[in-house]
């Protein structure tokens, strides 16, 4: 029996070794020397601290800051432990609640704004952790920041442009901003 069960437990280890050990290893040393930033987190400092990360949204409701997508993480928004969508339909009332609900809190905020509301302000994406918006959406912003901030609307759509990451490749994608970046830039001003 001892015959049998010799192999099986050699094999273990050595797997456990190999998988378990040296490969995360050797694949976390190429990771620090080839992208550092993107393998600790894609970290936003601000004062030497960690203030967040460029890859995971974080709710904005201050009327000076530009508002991020809506999360549809629980327990708490852009909860990255619970990174999920709302899996609701777009026929579903819950849905349509929640819509309604986010285009009558954007109202409130900017009462004199009339412009159609961009869908990806009150529509969550599949993660839930979106921290893009679209230019169209920090452009729904724009007045509402630059009044409350005491700026001229100029001054903030250069903000807003400098923080407009293009497609990637060129191609793929959409053009997007980073929100957290872009509402740290707008902190730098005053």
């Amino acid at each position: 029996m001892l015959k049998e069960i010799r192999p099986a437990v050699v094999s273990f280890l050595l797997l456990t070794l190999l998988t378990g050990i040296a490969y995360p290893l050797i694949v976390t040393g190429i990771s620090q020397v080839v992208m550092p930033n993107k393998a600790n987190g894609s970290l936003v400092m601000k004062d030497g601290k960690p203030v967040g990360s460029s890859l995971i949204g974080q709710s904005f409701s201050d009327p000076k800051y530009f508002w991020s997508r809506p999360s549809a993480t629980g327990p708490m928004p852009n909860n990255a432990a619970a990174s999920s969508g709302s899996n609701l339909g777009p026929t579903n009332p819950a849905l349509m609640d929640a819509v309604k609900g986010r285009v009558q809190a954007l109202r409130d905020a900017d009462p004199g704004n009339q412009q159609p509301v961009p869908v990806d302000l009150v529509t969550a994406s599949a993660s839930g952790l979106d921290p893009h918006i679209s230019p169209a959406a920090a452009e729904y912003q724009l007045a509402r920041v630059a009044r409350v901030r005491n700026l001229s609307p100029d001054t903030v759509r250069k903000l807003v442009a400098e923080h407009t990451e293009g497609r990637q490749f060129g191609i793929l994608g959409e053009p997007r901003v980073n929100v957290l970046e872009l509402n740290l830039a707008l902190d730098a001003l005053r």
